[in-house]
This record gives structure tokens, sequence and C-alpha cells, in this order.
């Protein structure tokens, strides 16, 4: 019995790797590494503007609410190929303007330079991965290919940790030439994600979409949507109170690290040591267990979870609020996010109607998750003017980690998984 059931493990996981896959775990690859080259640049740039963060991020925010209108827009005079080569060709050509303004006008030094790079940086690692993801849950869609989220995604994390490898190569480089080489190599990458992108919405891949097909509808399809339908209402509302509650736990957390030591080297070594257990774990997961836990656990299962982790972690914090507790924390809530939720919510997106797959996912994928963040920094405020404790305040936010497991049953029982 034990071998059969290693057997039919073994088949499930082989079933995962394939020529489709791959070639959507090489896409991703070279999304995120395109992002992740520019992602150290934009915290340097946060560090150098840290009492205004709070506004950069609402105006990450609102930057946000007024592109996806337009680009609702585009997506309904034109198909998935030209959607892509539109997207992507636009935020090169943003990147080449930043490129062109630092190195020949000579204003790389200006602090609103800094500030507008940073809220640019947080449009583009939204919108960036958002229209890879349009590209996926257009394509991947049926039974087969849905069980391919996992192995695409692990082809996401190897490309974070490429991206992330340039940028220390060139961080020695930022003082002289400033933005230069980042700007150029994330460029040179998201140009080749674009040229394979367009590759796989015109190939034997693609079974779904009308490549002549327009994909109609208006400008303001998603907002409207958002609002209006209950199973696009739902899922955003679950990823604005995933967000708030992540930046609640981080912010919660980081108080406990500055408590636990004020020496720089040993905070450093301490979220090095954390990365260096999340990403190896997640990828493991993502390659070999994400889509085997899926069908065992199932898309309810996996949604209702999500709310007893927070609810465990902010116990932990309010009970025991320690630098053990950071950790473990920190490590299971990423590497379930990427390793299992990401996944499932993405597969819940591939059951959406065209015109929300398109149009609602970018939405819910860029200003509902940076309102989230926004909604968690805004409830911390609010703790520090009514002189809340510091160790009480994560107690408050257990009832919304169990409306949040209540929303993932709404949605998981709600949706309907079937071979398309």
């Amino acid at each position: 019995m034990f071998l059969s059931y290693l057997k039919k493990i073994s088949l499930n996981i082989k079933a995962t790797f394939s020529k489709e896959s791959l070639i959507g775990a090489s896409l991703f690859f070279l999304v995120l590494s395109s992002w992740y080259v520019l992602r150290p640049v934009r915290n340097e740039m946060a560090v150098a503007n840290v009492d205004d963060l709070p506004y950069l991020l609402a105006a990450g925010a609102i930057a946000m609410l007024l592109i996806n209108p337009i680009y609702s827009w585009v997506v309904s005079k034109t198909n998935l190929t030209k959607i892509v080569f539109y997207c992507y060709s636009f935020l090169i050509l943003n990147l080449m303007f930043f490129l062109s303004t630092w190195k020949f006008l000579g204003i790389g030094e200006s602090v609103w330079v800094g500030r507008v790079f940073y809220v640019w940086c947080n449009v583009y690692s939204f919108f960036v991965v958002s229209i890879f993801w349009v590209v996926i849950i257009n394509i991947f869609r049926n039974s087969k290919t849905r069980s391919f989220y996992g192995v695409i995604m692990a082809g996401g994390s190897l490309g974070a940790l490429f991206g992330s490898e340039i940028s220390k190569r060139f961080s020695d480089s930022f003082d002289e030439f400033g933005l230069e080489f980042f700007t150029l190599s994330a460029a040179i990458l998201l140009f080749m994600a674009m040229i394979l992108a367009m590759r796989v919405t015109k190939s034997k891949i693609n079974q779904n979409i009308i490549e002549k097909q327009n994909i109609g509808g208006g400008s303001f399809d998603s907002i409207k949507n958002a609002l209006n339908k209950s199973e696009i209402r739902n899922i955003a509302s679950y990823v604005w109170i995933w967000t708030c509650l992540m930046t609640l736990q981080w912010i919660t957390a980081i108080g406990i690290i500055d408590d636990w030591s004020s020496d720089s080297q040993q905070r450093i070594s301490f979220f090095a040591t954390i990365e260096q257990i999340v990403s190896p774990l997640t990828l493991i997961i993502q390659l070999f267990f994400t889509n085997i836990l899926i069908r065992s656990i199932g898309i309810k299962g996996i949604m209702l979870t999500y709310g007893f982790l927070f609810l465990l972690a902010y116990l932990a914090y309010g009970i025991f609020p320690s630098i053990a507790v950071v950790a473990l924390v920190t490590v299971t809530l990423r590497v379930f996010e990427y390793g299992l939720n990401k996944p499932t919510r993405e597969i819940i997106f591939s059951t959406f109607k065209v015109n929300d797959r398109y149009k609602s996912s970018v939405l819910i994928d860029t200003f509902v998750s940076r309102f989230g963040d926004l909604t968690g920094s805004a409830l911390i405020k609010i703790a520090g003017f009514t002189s809340i404790a510091s160790n009480a305040f994560p107690l408050l936010a257990i009832p919304i980690a169990g409306y949040l497991s209540f929303l993932g049953v709404k949605i998981s029982n709600n949706t309907k998984i079937k071979s398309l």
C-alpha cells in the first residue's frame, strides 16, 4: 500500500515536469530576474526616503488605480500577444527613460528622481508579474496544465535568486554609474521575457485563445466587476486582508527584532539566515510538492489554512514576542504563500470569465495588494495614536485572521474547477 502511494506521488511529480511547464518556468525566471535586479535599488531609495515612505506608498497605490483603467482599455481593443507586447514594451521604454535621465541629463542626484523611481518600481514589480500571470492563467487552464503552476513558480524563485545575484554584482557601480547597469540589465531580461511570452501565446501550447479575437469590454470593467461580482469581490477582499495581515505581522516583527538587537550587522545576518532557509525550502516545495498538496488538501483547505496560520502567528507574537518566534512565523508564512497559496489563487483566477482573467486579476494583483499594505500600515499608525501596547495589537488582529479563513472557504465553495 505504502509503495503504491509512493509510486502515485512519483508519477504526479513526473507529470508536472513537461516541455510546457518548463517553458512557463523559463518565462517566470526572466520576469522575476528583471524585477529582482531592480529590487535592491528600490530598497535603497526607500532607506533614503524613509520619512516619506507612507506618502510614497500612497502614491504607488494611486498610480496603480489610475493605470488599471488605461490597461483595461488597451486590453479591450486587442489580444493576448499584443497585450504582452504593449505592456512590456512600455515598461522597457520606462527603464530606458530612467537610464537616460540618470546618465545624460545629470539629475541623478535629485531627491525627486529617487522618489519617482521608488514609486515606479512598485508599479513595475506588480504589473510585470501580473502580465505574466495573465499569460499563464489564460493558457494553462485545463486540469493537466494547472498542475504545472508549482514548477512555474519554481522558475520564478530561481529568477529571483539570479536577479538578486546580478544586482549584488553591480552594487559597487551604483555610486559612480547610478541606475545604468541595473536598468539596462532589467530591460534586457524583460525584453527576453517579452519575446518568449509572445512566442508562447502563438505556439501550440495556446489552445484556448483565438489569436485574432479582441478581449472586448470597457476601461472600467475591472473596477466595476470587483464591486458588482461576488466572486471577484470575495477574492479581492481575500487579497486585501491577506496583504494587510502580512504587513501587520512584518511591522510587529520589526519591533521585536529591534528590541532583540541594536547591532545592524547582527540584524542583517538574521535576515540573511531567513532568506537562506526560505528560498531553498520554497523551491523544493514548488518543484515537488505544490501540485500534490493542492490535490490532497484541496483549494478549500489551502484557502482556509491561511487564516489559521495568521491566527497562530499573532498569538505567538502577543504571548511569546521573541526572535525565534519571528523566524518561525516569517519562514512559515512565506513558504506557505509562495509554495501553496499563490498557485492556488492563480488556479482560481483561471476559472474566471475571459474579461475578468485579463482585467480583474491584474487589478487585484496590483491596486488591491498595494491597498492592503497601506491598510496594514494605517492600522499600526492608529494603534500608535491610541496607545495600544505593541504586544497587544497582534491579538486584536486575530478576528481579521478568522475572517480571512471564512472568505477562503466562501471563495472555494464558489470556485468550479473543471477541465476546459
